[in-house]
């Protein structure tokens, strides 16, 4: 038997009084926050969620999203986290696609939390945790109900948590790996429980670390390495629900924070922030801080090392994939930190390099040698299950009793790799993955749209910005603030196109199609 909540349940038990949420000036205990939890899985209880079925969780970083995410996992159901920029339209094909039969969410988003749960008659209940704790939201005691008042309606602060197998699905996580439309990545209480544990060995995490949590804790990311790592190892989170820099600043400085994760961006806007001197106790913060950990995006080497001279602190870089819970490999503080590299696998995984065949690229033996390009292939505790009601998608990506990841990368003689290019197609803007295809079948819908190309270009803070290249109908005119304004409809805000270029065609290979890497800027 094996419940990924048993990570709160047993800092409950050996921690009560420690903190586990900071959030502005409110604390959160141990025992507190279980409490909370148990009765949210008792409400859950009410409603006849049970073993099994699935629960949507459209949530910020707030205390409601622990209280949630574990309430969930205490009945037996699996969580299925959103991002909280998803449209309506977003939303109804999530909850769709995963079964999901309530959707947890947060007013400030209520729109298209709302509007996507009313398109679907499956998904039951809706909850929805309000911005302005003072003021309800307004629900009908039976459908829809406010957040607050769900734990009232649950009651009892004690739950006896459901008996689920290590081999049940805990977590669904969404992505759309190369192509195609979101699928979702099972990932079962073994491959959390491992992950989080994984995790806390990395970045040496213990009961009185606290962690800024400003990733998202809906992506895989924060969720393992911040939340589930912290509350693994009896430490604390405070939260940051938008990433500022000079909010993290102050919380740093405000909380004590010694342990912080993030993507390349985030390091970018803390290293070139102005004046953090004249504003923040530095000293403190550096003193404090003890480790720093990068993954989502390669993190430039010279922005590593002046950030690590500022701080005084190792920034660790890994890599994983939301199919791999997600932490695959790391750089470690007990081996050489290798700089651009993404490090070597952690514990109890295996990695490698596959060519076009699927046969096994060598190690080079030499020091400074590195290995053909090859694609990287992951096994180990950490591989999902497969794609949620797809076994052809699961099918293609496991083979030989290995995950395909897509992603292209390079080996040295003591077995460190480095990645060489993402996926082929995927973007990678300010940390969020961005999936072209999507983009591209929804611009596709735009009435005035023939033809329509969706890549990543160079942006000097982001990493990469969205762009769209478009060919028009047949004697159809256009503005490209018209084509934004019909993807700021459809989809996310960190997904639609910033640039549109109009193009009379579009470079094709002889098979017809399109070559994206012929598409460069016109002057």
């Amino acid at each position: 038997m094996l419940n990924l909540s048993i990570l709160l349940e047993a800092s409950a038990q050996d921690h009560p009084g420690n903190v586990a949420v900071i959030f502005n000036d409110k604390k959160m205990t141990y025992a507190e926050l279980n409490a909370a939890a148990n009765m949210f899985a008792n409400g859950l209880k009410k409603l006849g969620v049970k073993k099994g079925d699935k629960v949507a969780l459209m949530m910020p970083n707030l205390p409601y999203f622990p209280i949630a995410y574990y309430g969930i996992l205490k009945t037996g159901a699996t969580v299925v986290p959103f991002n909280v920029l998803f449209t309506a339209r977003e939303v109804a094909y999530h909850i769709k696609d995963s079964d999901a039969v309530a959707l947890v969410g947060f007013s400030m988003f209520g729109e298209a939390a709302m509007g996507g749960f009313e398109e679907v008659e499956t998904c039951k209940h809706l909850i929805m945790a309000s911005a302005d704790p003072g003021k309800p939201f307004e629900g009908d005691g039976e459908t829809v109900f406010d957040f607050n008042q769900f734990l009232g309606f649950g009651g009892s602060p004690v739950f006896d948590t459901v008996q689920t197998m290590p081999d049940d699905t805990a977590v669904i996580l969404y992505t759309s790996g190369t192509t195609g439309t979101p699928k979702g990545a099972e990932l079962t209480h073994s491959n959390m429980v491992m992950n989080a544990i994984g995790s806390q060995k990395l970045v040496d995490g213990g009961p009185k670390d606290v962690a800024l949590a400003t990733l998202p804790l809906f992506h895989s990311f924060g969720q393992t390495v911040v939340m589930n790592m912290s509350f693994y190892s009896g430490g604390a989170i405070t939260l940051l629900p938008r990433f500022k820099p000079d909010d993290a600043f102050r919380i740093m400085e405000r909380d004590g924070v010694t342990i912080f994760a993030g993507v390349p961006t985030m390091y970018w806007a803390l290293f070139s922030y102005p004046h953090a001197e004249e504003e923040f106790d530095m000293e403190k913060i550096v003193a404090n801080l003890h480790t720093a950990v990068s993954g989502g995006a390669a993190l430039p080497v010279e922005l590593l090392r002046n950030f690590e001279a500022r701080f005084n602190v190792p920034i660790l870089e890994g890599y994983g994939l939301s199919e791999t819970s997600p932490v695959a490999s790391f750089n470690v503080r007990w081996k050489e930190r290798k700089p651009g590299s993404i490090g070597i696998p952690i514990w109890g995984v295996q990695m490698g390099l596959v060519d076009e065949n699927d046969n096994f690229i060598p190690k080079p033996t030499e020091p400074g040698e590195l290995s053909e390009v090859g694609e990287i292939v992951i096994r180990g505790h950490n591989v999902m299950k497969g794609y949620y009601k797809r076994p052809d998608a699961t099918a293609n990506v496991m083979r030989g009793d290995w995950f395909h990841s897509g992603d292209l990368g390079r080996m040295d003689h003591e077995g460190y790799f480095f990645i060489v290019d993402r996926k082929k197609e995927m973007i990678i803007r300010g940390g969020y993955n961005v999936y072209p295809r999507e983009i591209e079948e929804y611009l596709m819908t735009h009435p005035k749209v023939s033809l329509v190309a969706v890549k990543g270009v160079p942006h000097p803070t982001l990493g990469e910005e969205v762009k769209a290249y478009i060919v028009l109908k047949q004697g159809e005119t256009a503005t490209a603030e018209e084509i934004i304004e019909f993807a700021k409809e459809g989809v996310a805000a960190y997904k639609y196109p910033r640039l549109v270029e109009f193009r009379s065609e579009l470079p094709m290979t002889a098979t017809g199609k399109i070559l994206k890497r012929a598409l460069v800027d016109e002057e």
